[in-house]
């Protein structure tokens, strides 16, 4: 049987006894959808998958996202982008710096993304210790905790997204040593800013989501300047509060995969140049996540399942 070992924190579980080199059928897809809609972030531990795998796990959960930069792709898998801090024969194999700040990915994208799906090959250590945590934040805690002034005010308003500002910050911050270029005008014409609604309501648990991100968001539609400023700064420090927070400490053969809808994530950058991290990343977009089948498949398979149910999802 498949089971599901909670992290006891406001974000996180393990799920055992699921070999994600083989194909979903609807049960299991049906079960991971509700651990993701329960416990937002998924970990499945011991692992081993080729880049086929890999992108033929994450699509089951919707269309994969080819990142804008065309940058560090899995040689045959475009789908895959290389994360990591190796450098062989003078250049690097993988982006070093992928999300070193608070963010949820592709808020800046007309279709969102619902998950992210990150296999770890290389993970950094030191005195036995791993590196590189990813963080966490609940985006459904924090929404509840938030004044019911503040709901009544941001109930049925939107928010402007932007790829540029968290892509010029992690180049300013990276300096010289950036292996990021500014973005190039073709880049910023296929990634426009995009209004969100600033509260999401979860299509699987039915639950409302703070959906804003210091990343990416940079104004509330239709807003005074000062008063949008204001507001987004209360509203970035409010979901960053440590009871919200959940810290993942990797293992190699670890498959993490969280759910945008809900969480924010950051790279925690606490390794050195010579202690190797390589890990690789699909993201499924938020395509398919709103249809009723998904739902419906987390509600009937929302429980363990023998590992020999297989019922390939058409």
């Amino acid at each position: 049987m498949y089971k599901v070992e909670p992290s006891g924190e406001t974000l996180g579980c393990s799920i055992h006894g699921m070999d994600l080199s083989k194909p979903l059928g609807k049960p299991e897809l049906g079960f991971v959808l509700h651990a993701l809609a329960d416990h937002g972030v998924v970990c499945f531990p011991k692992q081993s998958l080729d880049p086929a795998a890999q992108v033929a796990f994450s699509r089951e959960f919707g269309e994969l996202e080819v990142h804008v930069s065309g940058v560090f792709q899995e040689p045959g898998h475009p789908e895959v982008m290389i994360l990591s801090n190796i450098v062989e024969n003078g250049k690097p194999v993988g982006l070093a710096d992928a999300g070193q700040d608070w963010h949820t990915d592709m808020s800046f994208s007309k279709t969102i993304a619902f998950i992210n799906v990150l296999y770890a090959l290389k993970v950094p250590r030191r005195d036995g210790r791993p590196l590189g945590a990813t963080l966490f934040a609940n985006m459904t805690a924090a929404y509840d905790a938030l004044p019911d002034d503040v709901k009544r005010k941001i109930e049925g308003l939107s928010a402007t997204h932007n790829f540029e500002k968290f892509w010029e910050m992690m180049r300013r911050r990276g300096g010289a040593k950036t292996s990021r270029a500014p973005m190039t005008e073709e880049q910023k014409r296929m990634k426009p800013p995009v209004s969100q609604p600033m509260v999401l309501v979860h299509p699987i648990s039915g639950h409302k989501s703070l959906y804003v991100d210091p990343g990416y968001t940079v104004s509330i539609d239709g807003m005074d300047k000062q008063e949008s400023d204001e507001l987004l700064d209360f509203l970035f420090r409010h979901q960053l509060r440590l009871e919200f927070q959940y810290t993942h400490r990797w293992n190699e053969g670890d498959v993490l995969v969280w759910d945008n809808l809900r969480t924010l994530h950051n790279a925690e950058a606490d390794y050195r140049a010579d202690e190797p991290r390589l890990i690789k990343r699909c993201q499924a977009m938020a395509d398919r996540v709103f249809t009723p089948e998904f739902a419906r498949l987390a509600q009937e398979y929302g429980r363990p399942l023998e590992p020999t149910r297989r019922d390939r999802l058409v």
